[in-house]
């Protein structure tokens, strides 16, 4: 069965009787916090060796009979026990549905990447009873926005609106490290404390998502070395290839908003702040000169080049860190020969 919305945090607290569980999708972080939710829920914590017993994808592989083994097993110290799959793929897909159907209660869960509907381990999944499968895709937009406001509520923080939006735009693709950023925000104002804009900017890192906002803004303002170096960063740093086609999207859509509304004829800084969402001040000059370069055709034409790399990434087997790069530096080229 599939599982979506606000059934799942219900189930997380309590699978009841429910053989095994997939959580698939690009958001890691997401992935990981589940998995451990599951796993505490069914044995009492995550690391008890009587238990809990962790098969990294490639014992799996080497011996296909071992997931089943672990899930006849009974643990020495009484009580349901957790068998947790990391990093699964479609080859494990009749180790998996032979270990589902062993006699016992132990659970199942299995942790994989993006599925797409009709692939093997995602529909085994989806179509038992006894079994479920749970979409874990990075958040966006006001759903991330609420999760960010939750979480600093949880640490006796507040937040100012414009703060908010900052961390939303710039947050969002990991969810272990957005909650990592919020964390270290929240320590950093302290219990009661307020966070603003210059406190966003003083203490969240450059991970991946800064990195790679820094490589879109140069891209589009026609700098492909500086896009390539930034981009390699936020490659480096752990960005998701979907996820890095998926923000040039969202980043190509803020410049035909602005183009549709002319901010071209405004000053940089007026601009930025026009934009939708707003540029902050440390790419007004490279927004500008975006402005300056791309017309809507341009931009629509992209728009259709992306939306293209983002389903041979899925669908091609090509290699999706090479298609995700060539695609934002397409950009950045095509900015270059454009005439300001």
């Amino acid at each position: 069965m599939k599982l979506e919305g606000a059934r799942i945090a219900p189930f997380l607290r309590n699978p009841g009787a429910v053989r095994g569980v997939l959580l698939y999708g690009e958001d890691e972080g997401l992935r990981r916090e589940r998995a451990e939710a599951l796993v505490a829920a069914v044995a009492g914590s995550r690391d008890d060796p009587f238990r809990v017993s962790v098969v990294p994808r490639e014992a799996a592989s080497a011996d296909p009979g071992r997931l089943a083994g672990e899930m006849a097993a009974i643990s020495m110290m009484g009580g349901r026990r957790a068998v947790w799959l990391r990093d699964a793929t479609n080859a494990l897909a009749a180790a998996v549905e032979t270990a589902l159907a062993v006699p016992g209660d132990s659970l199942l869960v299995v942790e994989a990447g993006a599925l797409r509907p009709a692939e093997r381990l995602r529909v085994l999944f989806e179509r038992r009873q006894d079994a479920a499968a749970i979409a874990c895709w990075p958040e966006t937009g006001a759903d991330l926005r609420a999760s960010i406001a939750a979480r600093l509520t949880e640490l006796d923080v507040a937040v100012e609106p414009d703060a908010l939006a900052w961390l939303a735009d710039h947050l969002g693709a990991d969810r272990g490290v957005t909650r990592q950023e919020i964390e270290k925000l929240a320590l950093s104002v302290g219990p009661g404390g307020r966070v603003d804009i210059a406190a966003c900017e003083a203490v969240v890192g450059d991970h991946a998502g800064l990195g790679l906002e820094a490589a879109l803004f140069a891209a589009t303002a026609g700098d492909p070395a500086r896009a390539d170096r930034a981009l390699r960063a936020a490659m480096a740093e752990g960005a998701n290839p979907v996820a890095v086609i998926r923000t040039a999207l969202r980043h190509m859509q803020r410049l035909s908003l602005a183009l549709a509304e002319e901010l071209n004829r405004l000053s940089p800084k007026e601009a930025a702040r026009r934009a939708r969402p707003a540029v902050f001040f440390r790419h007004e000059q490279d927004f500008a000169r975006a402005l300056a370069r791309w017309t809507l055709p341009r931009v629509a034409a992209v728009s259709d080049r992306l939306l293209a790399a983002e389903a041979a990434c899925k669908t091609t087997g090509a290699p999706d860190a090479l298609i995700a790069a060539r695609a934002v530096l397409e950009i950045a080229r095509a900015a270059a020969s454009m005439r300001t």
